[in-house]
């Protein structure tokens, strides 16, 4: 019975790996890759078979890169005129098969994952993009440039996300979302047409909120997209009413600070 293996540290013999590629200790590129010039691969990372990484990207360290995944590519973007940018890929991030993520374009430089994060199979990571630590992008997510997304986030799959959207930390986007606006941190929302569905409250729960805390997040919640009133109304009201703990003050200042406008 045929198993998968991990590839044992060192580089297969049919493996094309450019001569200024920088590996830390450990680093195991399974057979077929190929690593372009101008790579950084952190120690204990792996590389399954078939990956292609095409050049100026650094990868941290004990990542796992699954098969057929392709980092580092150009931007898919007309303005692109072939200048310098990179993508970087922090810490013990794992890439599943046939993920595909762009470098930056002049307009930011860099496109970038945290650490710890997981990026299912098909998901398209777009030039310019900033993905947090421990964010989660199931099957088939796809972006379009510019796209942030906060800590701890999750985007369920076959999501397609508007370019400059802006998802906050500890959101949970569901499956088969089309995302146009900003969503809001600490929410659940999902669909086409895109509904909110309530605060994360099992997510925040899950990773030790205190309950006072998930108490004022959740009169924040009703107040914005609960209440009769507008943006500004209800921000003011919040800030005027509300023990503004920290992650009350960050879900208010999303607000405050969107340019695409939240979804409600």
């Amino acid at each position: 019975m045929l198993t998968e293996t991990e590839p044992r540290a060192g580089i297969h013999a049919t493996a094309i790996v450019d001569e200024d590629v920088v590996l830390g200790d450990d680093v195991a590129i399974g057979p077929y890759c190929i690593v372009g010039p101008n790579v950084t691969l952190g120690d204990h990372t792996i590389l399954d078979s078939h990956v292609c990484i095409q050049r100026d990207t650094t990868v941290g360290s004990d990542c796992h890169i699954h098969h057929g995944a392709v980092l580092g590519t150009d931007p898919q973007d007309l303005k692109f005129g072939g200048e310098q940018t990179r993508l970087v890929v922090g810490d013990r991030t794992v890439i599943r098969e046939y993920a595909t993520l762009n470098r930056g374009t002049a307009a930011r430089g860099r496109t970038v994952i945290g650490s710890d994060a997981l990026l299912m199979a098909y998901s398209h990571v777009a030039h310019d993009c900033i993905i947090g630590n421990h964010v989660i992008l199931s099957n088939a997510v796809n972006m379009g440039g510019h796209v942030e997304i906060g800590d701890w986030a999750i985007v369920g799959g076959l999501t397609a996300i508007h370019q400059f959207v802006r998802i906050g930390e500890h959101a949970f986007v569901g499956g088969a979302s089309r995302v146009a606006k900003d969503v809001a941190p600490y929410v659940r929302a999902g669909g086409a047409p895109f509904v909110m569905a309530g605060l994360n409250s099992v997510g925040l729960r899950r990773r030790g909120f205190p309950q006072e805390t998930r108490n004022q997040l959740k009169r924040a919640y009703r107040l914005m997209f609960k209440s009769n009133l507008n943006v500004t109304q209800a921000l003011e009201k919040a800030r005027a009413e509300l023990d503004v703990v920290p992650e009350v003050e960050r879900f208010l200042r999303f607000f405050e600070e969107s340019e695409r406008g939240v979804s409600l």
